[in-house]
């Protein structure tokens, strides 16, 4: 069995996370993913990951096993692929901030909705400012694909930054695949991507 990140930082509510977790752990219920009564459950609803490896870490509690520079990390292995990439996907972003900029505010982001306290001002109203008037160009499925294509390298050479436990990439993934969701239905793209497994159901 691989080893664990077993909890190491303690983790506490940014702006996001409790409206991240009832939107997550509603979609989750409706997709039979988790049972009804998941918000009654710690193991669910809790900030801290379990230390047993046979129980899913939810992406709320990814600080609480990463702290905060594997976190920023990850995003800044994005981000140096973001600018580096084809003038008509780098553009959107450079007319927003510099590669500095765009690291900083989306760790902010990751940080807070994954338990690592109030990083993120503005919260749902700034998220949504965002994808509505500065991305908006590239909410649709040929940005989505461009998108997911630089998050999944990011992720793959961020291995050792996530470490050996496998439940945290599959958290990631199932961090990820929840906004992507989101995103789809928001701006009406179908949404064709996938960053890897997911979470698996938890029945009990």
């Amino acid at each position: 069995m691989s080893r664990t990140n077993a909890p190491r930082y303690q983790a506490e509510n940014g702006y996001l996370t409790q409206t991240t977790r009832k939107s997550y752990i509603k979609r989750a219920v409706e997709a039979g993913l988790l049972p009804p009564h998941a918000r009654r459950m710690e193991k669910i609803t809790s900030l801290q990951a379990s230390h047993d490896p046979r129980v899913a870490i939810q992406f709320w509690q990814l600080f609480s096993v990463l702290g905060p520079e594997p976190i920023v990390g990850i995003v800044g292995e994005f981000y140096r692929r973001v600018f580096d990439d084809e003038p008509w996907f780098t553009s959107v972003f450079a007319r927003v901030g510099n590669l500095n900029h765009h690291i900083s505010t989306q760790a902010s982001m990751w940080l807070d909705v994954m338990g690592g306290g109030p990083y993120y001002h503005g919260a749902e109203f700034r998220l949504n400012f965002h994808h509505t008037h500065n991305a908006h160009s590239l909410m649709n499925e040929k940005g989505a694909r461009r998108w997911v294509a630089l998050m999944i390298d990011a992720l793959e050479a961020s291995a050792p930054l996530i470490g050996e436990d496998p439940r945290v990439r599959v958290s990631l993934n199932t961090f990820l695949a929840h906004f992507f969701a989101k995103y789809a239905q928001d701006f009406h793209f179908e949404n064709r991507e996938t960053f890897g497994p997911i979470n698996p159901p938890v029945l009990q």
